[in-house]
């Protein structure tokens, strides 16, 4: 139904992009920004998405919902839109569209399934709906039909089984090769700038390693701005791989590379506004002194 209304919570980078695109195909998009950052409230208003004021309005005006936050603030969203469900009387579909574990989201679906409201796992893979991007809504679960809706407006749904977690799993492991690949590209930079091999490693890349050298200048100069949501992304991928009994300590470094990065001055960019002209080596200079203290010279 194109006049279904949907919430969307939150409106960061992704979830104002998929309310937009919802909104130009015939839908109503309402979110509660009570207590949400600036940068938000701004990307909200952008998108055209109605402040709705509080979860509890939220829960009754929505026919379907959709959580789009980081990962570590999933499971207390899913507790206070319980919460909302109840004092609304109104249960609408609840979308989990979150980087977490197949674990997480079980325990996001008992949550809302003990509110009484249908539930879809989803994971999202590929950039923020636009003219050049169609994300992949991954779907699982017994009520996957309800997101049906989302088809063709920005976005692709890909309809998985009927069991909770799946769609949690590839997204995962999806992102356990990209933000796990950008991790380790910052990881040996950072290393070879400490030891003084900065610029005969570049000339190695350059060499034999070109396709690799471009990724790491396209991303690497500008990864700190999203340093801080992809930390908590790494700890469930980290307990992915655990639950599959396969090693951790790959991706519990890639959260330790994250962590340094948030530290730094480059975390308080956005996507939107960052500085476009730095340089690969400017950053990782910039990385490389936020360790401390250098190793002492032999």
């Amino acid at each position: 139904m194109s006049n279904e209304t949907i919430a969307v919570v939150g409106t960061g980078n992704m979830g104002h992009a998929v309310g937009r695109a919802l909104r130009t195909h015939g839908h109503r998009v309402v979110t509660a920004l009570a207590g949400r950052s600036d940068h938000s409230r701004e990307l909200a208003e952008l998108a055209g998405i109605e402040d709705a004021g509080d979860l509890t309005a939220v829960m009754r005006e929505s026919d379907l919902v959709l959580s789009i936050l980081p990962p570590d603030a999933a499971a207390d969203f899913a507790n206070a839109a319980a919460d909302a469900m109840a004092a609304a009387q109104s249960t609408p579909a609840f979308v989990d569209c979150n980087a977490v574990s197949p674990d997480t989201a079980t325990g996001v679906a008992q949550t809302i399934s003990a509110a009484g409201a249908p539930f879809v796992d989803v994971g999202i893979i590929g950039g923020a709906p636009s003219e050049t991007s169609v994300p992949r809504f991954y779907a699982s679960g017994p009520d996957v039909q309800r997101v049906s809706v989302l088809d063709g407006k920005g976005i692709k749904v890909m309809a998985m089984g009927g069991e909770i977690g799946e769609a949690s799993a590839i997204k995962m492991c999806y992102a356990a090769l990209t933000k796990g690949t950008w991790a380790l590209h910052t990881a040996v930079l950072i290393a070879a700038e400490r030891l003084g091999v900065t610029t005969p490693l570049i000339a190695a890349f350059e060499h034999s390693q070109q396709s690799t050298l471009e990724q790491m200048r396209a991303r690497v100069p500008w990864i700190a701005s999203d340093a801080g949501r992809w930390i908590g992304e790494m700890e469930e991928i980290a307990a992915t791989f655990a639950g599959a009994g396969a090693p951790t300590g790959f991706h519990d470094g890639a959260a330790e590379i994250f962590r340094l990065l948030a530290m730094t001055a480059l975390a308080e960019e956005t996507r939107e506004h960052h500085d476009k002209s730095r340089t690969l080596d400017q950053a990782i200079d910039i990385f490389a002194e936020a360790l401390t203290p250098r190793p002492a010279a032999e």
